[in-house]
């Protein structure tokens, strides 16, 4: 009786230890007494090589130093594995937050749910993460994007003219969103004779387009779902000596410079100074106590050469 009675104290015991190492660190506790001046936010950027994340983390900063919290950054470099690793290092390193701009919607979701076994609050930005609880995206509205750079082209080279397409990173969630937008209108009134990969990024963007100029010698427009992937067919459209109109995706600096130049005819201009900033906003009521809403849109407008 007395071994029994030891033994269900020691499985008592254990139990116990695992409930224990199951319960958040105090700092990660809904109802914490640190004041915000006090909270550590860990942001996890999907690459600083694309210059719209670098505006969206110095949005970030921007609203953070406004209200006196530290900020911890994490360059992904476009890895999705890297970035599960950076998400649990800012774990390790006490964040009270998460901001985070996935690589990946899917691999991320991993991340997302270590986060939220342990109550540490997650916002996504600009892009979404699959799976896992995640209080609120930050973003543009993708699809309005797509749609709006679809109408454009239309208005430029008529109906039923040959158009290419330069896809961002598989698997994230801008570029399904914003080819889900442009393909509801293209996929009637256009005629995409390809849709081809180019991961949202400038090199691989004239390399993909070099190849599609030798196979469709007649194409009149190119939707790039962002304009670091314009800029580089544009490239790759000079040295073809062929006027192809462009319509790109973000309003990053280079960008915009290309439409006031005449480069690029467009582009739907994202503003990812305001994501970060909103993205901070949105932290500073979770961490307060305060619901936001599931979805905080950031405004689009397309410019346009003159």
């Amino acid at each position: 009786m007395k071994k029994m009675m030891k033994m269900m104290t020691v499985c008592l015991l254990i139990l116990s230890l695992a409930a224990c190492s199951m319960e958040p660190p105090s700092w990660a506790k809904p109802g914490h007494h640190k004041e915000l001046k006090d909270m550590k936010i860990g942001l996890s950027v999907s690459t600083l090589d694309n210059p719209f994340f670098v505006s969206l983390k110095n949005g970030v900063l921007q609203e953070a130093k406004e209200k006196g919290m530290k900020v911890i950054t994490a360059d992904a470099q476009n890895d999705s594995a890297k970035q599960i690793n950076d998400i649990e290092d800012l774990i390790q390193q006490g964040v009270d937050i998460l901001l985070i701009n996935p690589v990946d919607s899917a691999a991320v979701s991993s991340a997302v749910e270590s986060a939220n076994h342990i109550g540490i609050p997650v916002i996504t930005l600009d892009r979404s993460a699959d799976k896992g609880k995640v209080e609120t995206l930050v973003a543009s509205d993708n699809v309005k994007g797509g749609k709006m750079a679809a109408n454009y082209i239309i208005s430029k080279v008529g109906e039923n003219a040959k158009v290419a397409e330069l896809q961002g990173t598989p698997g994230a969630s801008a570029s399904r969103e914003r080819g889900q937008g442009f393909d509801s209108i293209a996929d009637k009134e256009l005629n995409i004779v390809t849709k081809q990969t180019a991961n949202f990024d400038r090199t691989q963007g004239m390399n993909v387009m070099e190849n599609i100029l030798q196979g469709h010698k007649d194409i009149q427009a190119v939707f790039a779902q962002n304009d670091e992937m314009a800029l580089g067919a544009i490239q790759a459209i000079k040295s073809s000596g062929k006027n192809i109109i462009v319509v790109g995706f973000d309003g990053t600096d280079d960008g915009l410079k290309a439409v006031k130049q005449g480069q690029l005819s467009a582009t739907v201009a994202q503003q990812p100074v305001l994501i970060g900033k909103e993205a901070v906003q949105a932290a500073s009521k979770i961490l307060k106590g305060k619901k936001v809403k599931s979805r905080i849109a950031v405004p689009l407008k397309l410019v346009k050469e003159k």
